[in-house]
């Protein structure tokens, strides 16, 4: 690790006055000091932004309001988040390990780093780290990458599982900087790799992300995120899929739907949405609806069953949520 400035502020407007190119926010670190100790990020200045008043969790007409501090852990324990949001518990709860999701914070989550192998390795090629140089992962081993929104410079797996929940829910993120502050809906946050994988969001030099607001959506009590993976605890996930359903009366009114382990970002499938809505709660549309998931997917040698398992998953998911009849 090498040598840096190290700053502690007591308010939103210091640390943004104390950040300058080349600096670092420091909340949780559970991102950002790994990648310090592996010299993928040499921040020249950490900013520890712990002090500021960026915490809260409350619930009211406008919807779910939540600090960027707000740790992992103290989000999924919320009651209000478990009764009207349990997408999001349940996403969180999956997420890591115990101890990291007592460490790590909302925002820091929302803004980690691939966690593609080949990314954080310095002796292989990754137009990531390196633009230019390559990605190592279209020829290596490719089992955990993505199939959707890829591009020949970057085929890598966004991590979060949260983000998946957020982006269904229509998830916004507000920013900060010296001169402004703004809100993103957090499914146009999220940048395609296309032709430059390293900017990864719309994330401005000099902004901060403060917190992030879900709009109130009633039904939302109705909702579950399903992660499959290798082993039962602190693994990626090889497709998951976070589904809210409106039903009345055994017919589906309203469905929202993302996709994770599978997509370059949180993967909002809106086909998938389209085609229950009108339809009953039954296994024969949950089939049909899931059947266009995946079928514009770019496989690789290692991860061609990721489409079919992604299918599968969604009509898991929604029969354990929507019942079969």
């Amino acid at each position: 690790m090498r040598p840096y400035d190290f700053t502690r502020p007591r308010s939103v407007g210091a640390a943004l006055g104390d950040a300058h190119e080349g600096s670092a926010f420091l909340a949780g670190g559970t991102t950002l000091v790994d990648l310090m100790k592996l010299e993928l990020m040499t921040p020249s200045r950490v900013v520890d932004i712990n002090r500021l008043p960026l915490r809260g969790i409350t619930v009211d007409r406008g919807g779910l309001h939540v600090g960027a501090l707000e740790r992992m852990s103290d989000v999924a324990d919320h009651q209000d988040v478990r009764s009207r949001y349990p997408m999001i518990s349940q996403a969180l709860e999956l997420s890591a390990s115990p101890q990291i999701r007592n460490m790590a914070s909302m925002g820091g989550n929302l803004l980690q780093r691939t966690r593609c192998g080949y990314f954080r390795d310095l002796t292989t090629a990754c137009n990531k780290r390196e633009p230019g140089s390559g990605c190592a992962a279209l020829t290596g081993h490719n089992r955990m990458h993505a199939v959707l929104g890829t591009s020949d410079a970057c085929v890598a797996t966004h991590p979060s599982d949260v983000a998946v929940a957020l982006v269904a829910l229509d998830a916004r993120v507000h920013l900060e900087s010296l001169r402004e502050k703004r809100t993103v809906a957090l499914a146009d946050f999220y940048r395609l790799p296309g032709h430059t994988p390293q900017v990864e969001n719309e994330l401005r030099d000099g902004e901060l992300l403060t917190g992030l607001t879900v709009p109130p959506l009633p039904w939302a009590s109705r909702s579950a995120y399903l992660k499959i993976r290798d082993r039962q605890s602190y693994e990626f996930a090889l497709a998951s899929v976070a589904v809210a359903l409106d039903i009345d009366r055994g017919t589906i009114r309203d469905a929202r739907v993302a996709a994770g382990g599978v997509g370059t970002r949180p993967w909002r499938l809106e086909t998938v949405e389209r085609a229950l809505v009108g339809r009953p709660a039954a296994l024969a549309t949950y089939e049909a609806a899931a059947a266009p998931a995946g079928e514009d997917a770019r496989t690789l040698p290692h991860n061609m069953f990721k489409p079919t398992l992604l299918r599968r998953t969604l009509v898991r998911a929604l029969v354990a949520l929507g019942g079969q009849s």
